[in-house]
This record gives structure tokens, C-alpha cells and sequence, in this order.
């Protein structure tokens, strides 16, 4: 199925693009999806097509900085030159105020993936209470001491190099391990998924890949610091389901053992529906897997039991 597309303007003025795929008259349930780091909302199209086919609407904005938000390559893979992550943060926001005023009582869940899901986790301290669910996918547990690190080094480089000098040193330190696991390895970005095709796809796209700037990775860092503060946590709504999806081999999870964290930390802040799914041998891009039509079903059927819930029906 073909999306449709539109923009809609940030607080700060970067056009923001969105791409929209349309269900029946029937739909059920409106998913919003917030992508990861280097790549675009385009690249969701198979799995909004399985959405819409199930009865749900689906919008997917390109984060600011990447994507066709980007505008051109000198933007791409720059959020802002202060404030990023809240700017990013608010254009979620501000998409999900638009999808409620185009498509109203439809109940919205959010999809996170990657950074996505961090932006996401930062999301539900500040708007949880407008969404009927959230979905993390290939995201992990934050670890302060590298994140204050990471931001230390980040910000050295962005007072030597500037604030949008793309940052090869940050990009290396991020990433350099993720594919070690995987050696022999064919490309640079075998960690993603074992499909080949897949891995190939995302090397041949020009809105894929592409180093950040300085300032983009003192953002991310400093927002996935953030997003575990306790103060924000407390501002989690204890009703909001989600649901954590994740490859046991994927690198950004730490092989399982920060998703548990994740899972673990949601259920001592008193969430009451938390799911937790680790598929075996899965990488990162559990949409994008050789096991994907799996990994489809289980999410429509988390989806479906939250809206017949919601309905005021028994569970079957």
C-alpha cells in the first residue's frame, strides 16, 4: 500500500515530513511509529501495510534532521543546535495532536524504534496519558556512566570541531562493537538483521547511514540519560500497556540483558501491563528479520487484545 504524504510545521520552524498509510472505514486503532537514528520513516512501509490490512491507521514523521525532514544532506543526521531532543520530542507531540484531530476517538499507540523508542520513553513522561499503548522495539537500558562520558567527549568535540561537523570519533565509539559478534561479517551492518536483503536495502539508501554531527550525538546521550531519571518515570501513567520486542542478539539491547533491565524497571514504577517478547537469535531490526511475519503477528495481537479491551470486552 502507497502512503500518503504531508508536512506540518515544528515549534522552531523545520518542516517535518510524515508519511501516512490509511486503513478501511472499520479501523480499529491509529499506530504512530518514531523511528531510529540514520534511517527514515519510509523504510516502514511493509510493516504499515500489515497494520492497515489489520485495521489500523498508521502515520510515521521523519524525525528532524533525518529523512526527507533533513531537507537536504547538509541537515541530515543533525537534530538542532541547542534543545534537539525536546525539539524532536514535541514534534511527536505535535503529530500526535494533529492524527487525533484528522482521525478522533480511534484509540493511538505509539511504536518506538531504536532511538525512537528512546524519544518514545522520553514521550510518555511528558504525554503517556494521551496514548492506549506504546510499543518498544530494539531498545535498551541507559548506562549513565557512559552516557556522561559520551556527553563529556560529544561536547569537547563540539566546541573544537562546531556544533555540526559530522562526528566520525562519536559515530566509532557508539558503534565500533556492534558488528563484532557477527564476524566474518559481510558489511559494516550485518548487526541489523541476518536477512542480507534487508541489510543491503538499508546500504543502498541515501537517507541511511549517515554519520551524525557533534551535536546530534550530545542529544541523543543526553536524552537517553534523561529518559531514566526518576522524576519522568513518576510521570508515567501506571495504566499505559507496552509491549518490549527485541532480538537476544541485538547490540543495542545488549543481547537481551538491557531490555530486561527496561522491563524490569517499568514493572517496579508500578506499570501494570508490561510484556516483554525476546526472540532467539533475532538482531536489531525485528521488522525487518527473517522471522518478520512473526514478529508482524505478535504485535496485531497485542494490539487487538488492547483494543478489545479498551471496547469493554472480555479478553479471548
Amino acid at each position: 500500500m502507497k502512503s500518503v504524504s504531508f508536512t506540518f510545521p515544528s515549534s522552531d520552524g523545520v518542516k517535518i515530513h510524515v508519511n501516512k498509510w490509511v486503513s478501511g472505514p472499520k479501523a480499529k486503532g491509529i499506530v504512530q511509529i518514531a523511528h531510529g537514528m540514520a534511517e527514515h520513516s519510509g523504510r516502514y512501509a511493509d510493516f504499515a501495510t500489515a497494520l492497515t490490512e489489520a485495521g489500523y491507521h498508521v502515520y510515521a514523521n521523519d524525525h528532524r534532521g533525518l529523512g526527507k525532514s533533513a531537507g537536504n544532506c547538509e541537515v541530515l543526521g543533525h537534530f538542532a543546535d541547542e534543545n534537539g531532543w525536546e525539539l524532536a520530542v514535541d514534534d511527536m507531540h505535535r503529530l500526535t495532536k494533529l492524527i487525533k484531530d484528522e482521525v478522533p476517538n480511534l484509540p493511538l499507540f505509539l511504536f518506538g524504534h531504536s532511538m525512537g523508542s528512546f524519544l518514545s520513553r522520553t514521550y510518555i513522561h511528558q504525554h503517556g496519558e494521551e496514548l492506549a499503548g506504546l510499543i518498544l522495539s530494539g531498545t535498551g537500558a541507559g548506562r549513565k556512566v557512559m552516557s556522561s562520558l559520551g556527553i563529556l567527549i560529544a561536547k569537547i568535540e563540539c566546541r573544537l570541531r562546531g556544533k555540526r561537523t559530522r562526528s566520525v570519533l562519536m559515530n566509532t565509539l557508539s558503534f565500533s562493537n556492534f558488528n563484532k559478534p557477527f564476524q566474518p561479517a559481510r558489511t559494516p551492518f550485518d548487526w541489523l538483521s541476518r536477512d542480507p536483503q534487508e541489510v543491503d536495502k538499508y546500504l543502498q539508501d541515501p537517507l541511511c547511514g549517515e554519520v551524525p554531527t557533534t551535536n546530534f550525538f550530545c542529544d541523543l546521550l543526553t536524552g537517553i540519560k534523561q529518559m531514566d531519571e526518576a522524576e519522568g518515570l513518576a510521570r508515567i501513567p501506571k495504566e499505559l500497556p507496552i509491549l518490549l520486542l527485541s532480538g537476544d542478539k541485538d547490540p543495542v539491547g545488549q543481547n537481551g540483558k538491557g531490555v530486561r533491565k527496561t522491563y524490569q524497571q517499568f514493572k517496579q514504577i508500578g506499570i501494570k501491563d508490561v510484556v516483554l517478547k525476546l526472540y532467539p537469535d533475532g538482531r536489531h531490526e525485528m521488522l525487518n528479520e527473517t522471522n518478520k511475519d512473526e514478529v508482524y503477528r505478535d504485535i496485531l495481537a497485542w494490539l487487538d487484545t488492547r483494543v478489545t479491551r479498551l471496547s469493554g470486552h472480555s479478553e479471548m
